[in-house]
């Protein structure tokens, strides 16, 4: 799925927020089918919002339930546009939804922690990783940040809770994307803009 923004910034390469969905933007319940299924957490499109304004947002998402029979990969699209939709009917443009669907020992190269993904949006989309972020609610989603040369940030809605023992020393961990925006905002340099 693709859904292209249209600034490139002007002067420098814009950063981006790689964004876990299920546990992270959205509650996980599974592997979602359908649209019906899809509940946003408390202040997660404001988050987003408040992202856009300073970087590209992107999701990337592991649906290793695809590989498993237990979805489609038909559902699974269906399920992205629906909150692409939505998102965007408050204002909020995801430049595009990466999905691997594969199983862990598949040995693909989209899986995450495997920066594949970001790779590819750094060529397709002229984004500086170094001045990049990810966020999720499991450890692989902050390698996620590590691997591809920026920072990742964990979440506790989710599975955070389950896994925060599985972090390494000096993880920045957050309540929620709400908590999770702030901290990248209060963080990047106050000349590091997009405009």
């Amino acid at each position: 799925m693709s859904i292209a923004g249209s600034d490139k910034g002007a002067g420098t390469r814009p950063a981006a927020v790689f964004l876990d969905r299920d546990g992270t933007l959205i509650e996980d319940r599974g592997h979602l089918r359908e649209p019906s299924q899809v509940v946003f957490f408390p202040r997660a499109v404001q988050a987003l919002a408040a992202l856009q304004r300073r970087f590209r947002l992107f999701i990337v998402t592991n649906q290793s339930g695809v590989a498993g029979g237990m979805v489609a990969m038909t559902e699974v699209r269906r399920v992205n546009r629906h909150v692409v939709d939505t998102l965007h009917a408050s204002g909020v443009t995801l430049a595009e939804v990466y999905v691997c669907p594969h199983h862990r020992d598949d040995g693909c190269a989209c899986i995450k922690p495997n920066s594949y993904f970001p790779q590819k949006a750094a060529r397709e989309h002229g984004i500086d990783l170094s001045r990049s972020y990810s966020v999720g609610d499991h450890p692989c989603d902050v390698e996620l940040g590590t691997r591809f040369g920026g920072q990742g940030l964990y979440v506790l809605t989710g599975h955070g809770r389950k896994h925060r023992s599985e972090l390494p020393d000096g993880t920045v961990i957050v309540e929620d994307l709400q908590s999770a925006a702030d901290w990248i905002l209060s963080h990047r340099p106050a000349d590091d803009g997009r405009e």
